[in-house]
């Protein structure tokens, strides 16, 4: 392998996926979202790339591992008991797999992810 295969989130021109969470995840507004997949590993467990969305509220459960860097905007993440955390700009955090409840984008938010789904035992 040498350096061609490193990759670049800069230069990279991967084409956005845009999508919405399933109408029974909305709890307000029209969270339109999209993903530029810079980066997915031959075993389909890991990957990386930026994530954009814009304000609303949906339910999450995470199966995989993710850890993030807010590039820019403002979302809270709450856990099925309440409990939140306002994620803004410059936060870099990682949500463990097994992870529910909502997330709410308050101001577009934009985020590096990096993901890993561990395999099923």
């Amino acid at each position: 392998m040498n350096i061609n295969a490193i990759v670049d989130f800069a230069a990279a021109t991967t084409a956005a996926e845009h999508y919405r969470p399933a109408a029974e995840k909305v709890l307000k507004g029209d969270p339109e979202q999209s993903v530029r997949n810079h980066y997915a590993s031959p075993c389909g467990q890991f990957a990386s790339g930026i994530w954009d969305g814009a304000v609303g509220q949906w339910t999450v459960n995470y199966t995989e591992h993710e850890y993030c860097e807010i590039l820019q905007g403002v979302s809270v993440l709450r856990d099925a008991d309440g409990n939140a955390k306002t994620l803004r700009t410059g936060d870099r955090f990682v949500i463990p797999a097994g992870f529910s409840g909502t997330w709410e984008v308050l101001e577009a938010t934009r985020k590096v992810y990096v993901m890993f789904e561990q395999a099923a035992s």
